[in-house]
Formats: structure tokens, C-alpha cells, sequence
């Protein structure tokens, strides 16, 4: 990530550290960076390693002997970049990310580590350590839920609703976050990873405020996502493609669509465990409404064609199914933007998408008001 710094010849460099203070970095020809920091219960001579995630794993990129109960990382940055500090010794595992950017970064490596000092590392820590705190409580909330055998029907009710309004004041949390931080490396960080649980609109807005400077790879698959996203949404005509049933027959979308006043497409998987569980509202909502007009098509997700008719048959699945046993790369979903299973498309019958992402009892609401 290319953070927005200008590089200005001086013989004295100052860097703001933290809102309305200044402080001294450097007096050199160019900015750097020293990392510090401490762990818990470390025995000196152990190693600590700064890495970066690459193709799916850690990799290592410098390491520093623990003197004194603490460790120093220094280097030189043009961009700040987001990497990890960690330490793995038997059964402790302690790592953090963190903005490797010029400047004096602190960190405090253990369960709950915590990194300070420069601006985007301030501004992420405060993200962490507010969304951290609401997911605890929402968990903690979750596990008594489900365990406490004390607790009425109408009480376990009471909690999840609590945690659905908990979970709604998380994401405007974390919306208005990068909303905040969009022109700098945390905002252009955090959007990738959260920008599925917005609204099209949102994610748009968002994008479209990303200085170019700092638009990489991750920004520009958003947006090609998003592209992809708005021609399959709500009010627009659907896509059409063709597949295969579990028997080897070649179907279409097209040839359930017009059949049915509002059909479904509910992209899925058999080792989709989010899917397996919202399935019994997908055949709840269809034997409630099918002798109504209701049709529903499933584009399975999978590769193993044999798991994929077990779980057909496991999960009560009485609708048409298709695939092409690509798993992600899917055409269907590509199609459709799908980047996350269960996913679904709600389509009338003249062909036009009418609702995107129903689940749970929604799906019944929304055809409740399609078809009274």
C-alpha cells in the first residue's frame, strides 16, 4: 500500500505521532522505522519474526533476538504496508498485525497484543480493540444462549435479539471506521475484508474514494466486483447460464424462470457448513410456497460430484440442481458476484431480480408479500 507521504529534503525530519503532537523522529537523510517491543513470558534469546501473509501463509521477512525481555526491528519504508509480528514456542502462539510505516511503532506481543505510535497503528489498534471488545460480548452473549439450560424459550429469544442489534451497531462501527480512513492505508485495508457485509451502494461509495495512490490489487478486484454485482441487482434482468444436473443433464436458468411466478437461486455447497444450516429454511420456504408459484434452482458450488447428490439426498433437497463442479470458480457465481455461500437471488417471473441474499426467515417474509 502506498501510504501519502512526501518525501522532502531537510536535515531535521518531523513526524506527527499522534493528533495535536509533534515529536522528533530523526535527524537523517531519509525516514525509517524502529519497531519495539515486549512479550509476554519470554525467555531472552528467543526469536521474533516480522512477516508478511503471501499466497495464503506467513512468510518471513527479518527476525530479532529477544535482549532484556524485548526485541528492535529497524528498516526504511516508501510505503506503509501491513505485516505481522510474531512468536511461535511451544504451545504459545503470539502474533499481531500491524502498519510497518517510518517512525517509533510499540507493540506489546502476547494474548492480546496491542501496537501504538504512528498514526495508521493508532487509528487500527482503536478499530481492534472497539470491534474486539463487541465481539467478545457478543460471543459470551451466543455461548449462554446455548448452553444455559436455566433460560426460557422467550429469553433465549430476548439474547439473539440482542445480538442481532449488537451485530448492526458493529457494522456501522466498522463501516464508519473506513469511512474515516479511506484515504489512508487502514481504510484501504479494512474495505476488502468488510465490504461484503455492505450494501452495493456503500461498497461503491467507498471504492470511489480511494486516492489512486494507494489502490492496489485488492481495491481493483473490489471493483471489478462491484461491477460485476450491479449488473445482477436488484431491478436488473438476470443472467442466464447453463449447467448440468446431478444426472448429466444439460439445464438453464431459463427453463425454470418462466415457469414459476418467482424463482430462487440458491448458490451452495455440500462442505459449505453455513449453508447446511440455513438449508432447512431454503425447504421449509419451498414446501410452504411451491403449490403458489414458487420455484427454486440450486448451483451447487462443489467439486466432488458424489458428495454433492449425497448431501442433495441428506438434506432434503427436492428442487432442480446444477453445476459445473467448479467450486469457486463457478461460472454461475461468477456471474452473479458471488464471493461467500449461501448466497441467493430472488428472480420473477419476466425474468427481473426482485431481492438478492434472502436467508432465514426472510425468504418467507418476502414471499409472504410476493404472493398473499
Amino acid at each position: 500500500m502506498r501510504a501519502n507521504y512526501n518525501h522532502i529534503k531537510m536535515k531535521k525530519l518531523v513526524y506527527l505521532l499522534a493528533a495535536g503532537s509533534m515529536a522528533f523522529v530523526a535527524c537523517q537523510n531519509s525516514p525509517s522505522y524502529k519497531v519495539t517491543g515486549s512479550v509476554e513470558d519470554i525467555t531472552d534469546g528467543d526469536t521474533i519474526y516480522l512477516q508478511e501473509y503471501a499466497g495464503g501463509d506467513l512468510v518471513k521477512l527479518d527476525s530479532a533476538i529477544v535482549k532484556g525481555g524485548t526485541f528492535v526491528f529497524t528498516g526504511k519504508q516508501d510505503t506503509a504496508v501491513n505485516r505481522y509480528i510474531t512468536y511461535m514456542k511451544g504451545d504459545k502462539r503470539y502474533f499481531t498485525d500491524l502498519f510497518l510505516e517510518n517512525g517509533n511503532i510499540n507493540i506489546a506481543l502476547g494474548k492480546e497484543s496491542k501496537v501504538s505510535g504512528t498514526p495508521n497503528n493508532d487509528a487500527y489498534q482503536k478499530f481492534k480493540d472497539g470491534f474486539m471488545a463487541l465481539s467478545k460480548e457478543m460471543n459470551e452473549m451466543y455461548q449462554k444462549a446455548q448452553s444455559d439450560t436455566s433460560l426460557t424459550k422467550e429469553q433465549v429469544e430476548a439474547i439473539m435479539a440482542e445480538i442481532e442489534k449488537k451485530d448492526s451497531v458493529g457494522m456501522d462501527m466498522v463501516y464508519q471506521t473506513i469511512e474515516a480512513n479511506i484515504t489512508n492505508p487502514v481504510g484501504v485495508y479494512l474495505l476488502p475484508s468488510y465490504a461484503g457485509a455492505f450494501e452495493l451502494d456503500k461498497q461503491k461509495a467507498l471504492v470511489e474514494k480511494v486516492p489512486a495512490a494507494l489502490v492496489n490489487e485488492r481495491i481493483n478486484k473490489l471493483k471489478a466486483h462491484i461491477e460485476t454485482s450491479e449488473k445482477t441487482a436488484v431491478g436488473q434482468k438476470y443472467i442466464d447460464f447453463s449447467m448440468q444436473t446431478p444426472a448429466g443433464e444439460t439445464v438453464s436458468l431459463s427453463d425454470f424462470i418462466s415457469k414459476n411466478k418467482y424463482t430462487l437461486i440458491d448458490f451452495w455447497a455440500s462442505w459449505c457448513g453455513p449453508c447446511r444450516k440455513e438449508m432447512p429454511n431454503v425447504v421449509e420456504a419451498y414446501k410452504a410456497f411451491k403449490d403458489k408459484g414458487f420455484g427454486i434452482v440450486g448451483v451447487s458450488l462443489d467439486e466432488n460430484a458424489d458428495k454433492w447428490k449425497d448431501a442433495i439426498t441428506t438434506l432434503n433437497i427436492t428442487w432442480p440442481q446444477m453445476s459445473d463442479l467448479q467450486g469457486w470458480n463457478n461460472a454461475g457465481a461468477k456471474l452473479y458476484g458471488v464471493n461467500s455461500i449461501p448466497a441467493t437471488v430472488l428472480v420473477d417471473q419476466d425474468g427481473t431480480i426482485v431481492a438478492r441474499n434472502l436467508r432465514g426467515d426472510a425468504i418467507k417474509a418476502k414471499l409472504d408479500e410476493l404472493l398473499k
